[in-house]
């Protein structure tokens, strides 16, 4: 049975779009998803389905809405889609906690990399269904804007790391 992760947008432990990780796995669990167990408090969770990547994502998605009240963005990948955005990281010899991967649905469009704005000295590059970032110096007063990635949702390469990890078990 494929294991997969599941990447939620706008999921924090405290404030708008609050979702305890414990009612995550029950979510997960109560549609048929098995072995469900989330990592961090972020909205990362991992859990095995013989359903295909999108009706997994259908599936997760009408089940969270029920839940919020709203739409809940999802963003599916497997233990070897994970190992490739490590694999394909382009900023491999920099701090995994200040290297994203932004988690998009489709391949990013052509021209992402010219309506970047706000660069500073972050890098950006593109990817299979990615967008990485690398802040230098840190996120919190970068000005980075990118347009293609309004509806993705990111990770540090520290938990892309662990994640692909808990898919390939």
């Amino acid at each position: 049975m494929p294991t997969y992760a599941a990447l939620l947008r706008a999921v924090n432990v405290g404030g708008t779009g609050k979702l305890p990780m414990a009612d995550l796995r029950a979510m997960c669990e109560s549609i048929g998803f098995a072995d469900a167990r989330t990592y961090i408090a972020s909205g990362n969770v991992v859990f095995k389905s013989r359903l295909g990547e999108s009706a997994v994502k259908a599936k997760l998605e009408r089940c969270l809405e029920a839940y919020a009240g709203k739409p809940v963005g999802v963003l599916v990948r497997t233990g070897a889609e994970l190992a490739a955005v490590l694999a394909a990281n382009p900023f491999k010899t920099t701090a995994a906690n200040r290297t994203l991967a932004i988690f998009l649905d489709a391949a990013p469009p052509a021209n992402t990399l010219a309506t970047v704005s706000g660069r500073q000295t972050e890098a950006v590059a593109l990817g299979a269904r990615e967008i990485y970032v690398h802040y230098p110096a840190g996120m919190a007063q970068s000005k980075l804007k990118i347009g293609a990635a309004k509806a993705g949702t990111a990770r540090n390469m520290n938990t892309v790391e662990k994640l692909a990890e808990w898919t390939a078990e």
